[in-house]
């Protein structure tokens, strides 16, 4: 049996305190902040409203102490939380799938990111939904003269530079793509899997992108409710997401499976019908469905008995440039294991692998043309008490300062029913975001 002892900011204290309303710029400032230190994230719900989210904006700044393991690592998260929760900030990379399962990949990686790695803050921001106020909270050891500089300065912050969109360059072309989703439906067709997400990649090389100025104007053009702001010493994640991977409230869990997307209408009437032809699409249905039974075999391995259940089904959510098909999953965390198990027995989420999962990885890392790395992950917290929130990496920027490496990926589900031309155009139009003009 796993328990932890409840330690709330167990090593830190309150320095200061924030009424948001008297700063319209104060998530600007947090943006600005990230420039003094190697690690921070930023996480914003856009006032999201859903009964699962605790926090409207988060924000950690600087590493006192690292998570981070070639092998063996959620042991070794899971170590580090047993001998002292904390406040963790971080990320699952998607090829995390190599520990997990016995996988591999073929494809080198760009970015480098580590498969796992989490970072206990020096100074962390918090706004709880539905609260005015914000309050800043620092390590006993950390000088808050580090950060409150950046929030509490009374100056006009500088107007970012417009930005001229680099042009991007796809990894495959689009007959490459197409030929690639006719395999997938042959091994469709001979039993091997059902489903599987097929992604791919966009880049842009030699880019001297300002990552704070790309991060406001997609979150302006694309406000989500898992928006995130990470950077990683020089390393940048700015991101768009719509989907949950898992949460925790008490020992109640709870995964968002996307699957089901559609574009926006013209007017407010068409807007409605694309609602409901995407609500009752039996081919979008079916995607979803798979899904959700691969989420609920997922967490029935750390469930209490007769606990997992599916509380919604085919929910449609609107969001700027499409309407989204969601099913919410729930499920009780036995006391036999510890909620990290939990994670490990969930991850990679199979709204970007497919079904069966392993199968799906395998032909996916055979036909795509890049490493997925950090894309397909997840980036989130974990809360002292053990409570976390994981987003599911998409619709993100990635960007490396050094070698001024840009990607952006995007993916979708194919079964048997897909049309390959619509789903190069899904692609396109989960894209839109960033594509749409020619400046961030």
């Amino acid at each position: 049996m796993f328990t932890l002892k409840l330690v709330y900011f167990c090593s830190v204290k309150k320095i200061a305190e924030y009424v948001l309303a008297d700063y319209p710029d104060f998530t600007d400032r947090l943006l600005e902040a990230t420039k003094a230190f190697e690690h921070a994230s930023i996480l914003l719900s856009n006032s999201y409203s859903d009964q699962y989210g605790k926090y409207e904006l988060l924000a950690a700044f600087g590493a006192n102490q690292i998570v981070e393991k070639k092998e063996n690592s959620f042991e070794e998260l899971k170590k580090n939380i047993l001998q002292q929760p904390k406040w963790l900030f971080g990320h699952l990379s998607y090829e995390l799938k190599n520990e997990v399962e016995v996988l591999s990949s073929q494809h080198s990686a760009k970015f480098q990111f580590p498969n796992l790695f989490f970072f206990e803050p020096c100074f962390l921001f918090l706004q709880k939904r539905g609260e005015k106020k914000g309050q800043l909270y620092a390590q006993d050891d950390c000088n808050p003269k580090e950060i409150l500089g950046f929030l509490d300065s009374a100056k006009q912050l500088a107007e970012n530079d417009r930005l001229v969109f680099p042009a991007f360059t796809a990894k495959q072309t689009k007959a490459s793509y197409l030929s690639a989703i006719k395999k997938v439906k042959q091994h469709i067709q001979l039993g091997d899997i059902y489903e599987i997400n097929y992604c791919q990649k966009f880049f842009a090389e030699r880019v001297k992108l300002q990552p704070i100025a790309a991060f406001k104007v997609l979150n302006s053009r694309s406000p989500m409710p898992f928006a995130t702001f990470y950077k990683l010493e020089n390393k940048f994640v700015m991101g768009a997401s719509p989907e949950r991977f898992m949460c925790k409230q008490g020992n109640q869990l709870v995964s968002q499976p996307i699957k089901g997307t559609a574009k926006r209408g013209e007017t407010a009437v068409e807007d409605e019908k694309i609602k409901e032809e995407l609500k009752y699409n039996l081919k979008e249905q079916t995607e979803n469905v798979m899904i959700v039974d691969l989420v609920r075999n997922d967490l029935s391995r750390t469930a209490a008995k007769g606990s997992v259940k599916v509380e919604e089904l085919f929910g449609v959510y609107t969001f700027p440039q499409v309407h989204q098909l969601i099913s919410t999953i729930g499920s009780e965390l036995s006391e036999k294991y510890h909620f990290v198990d939990a994670i490990e027995h969930s991850f990679p989420m199979g709204s970007m692998t497919g079904a069966p999962k392993i199968s799906a990885m395998k032909i996916a890392d055979k036909l795509e043309k890049s490493n997925r790395e950090i894309y397909s992950g997840s980036i989130g917290y974990i809360t002292p008490n053990g409570d976390f929130d994981f987003n599911v990496v998409i619709r993100s920027l990635v960007y490396d300062a050094v070698t001024n490496y840009l990607s952006l990926s995007v993916g979708g589900a194919i079964t048997d029913g897909s049309d390959p031309e619509k789903e190069y155009e899904e692609c396109l139009l989960k894209a839109k975001a960033i594509f749409e003009p020619d400046i961030l």
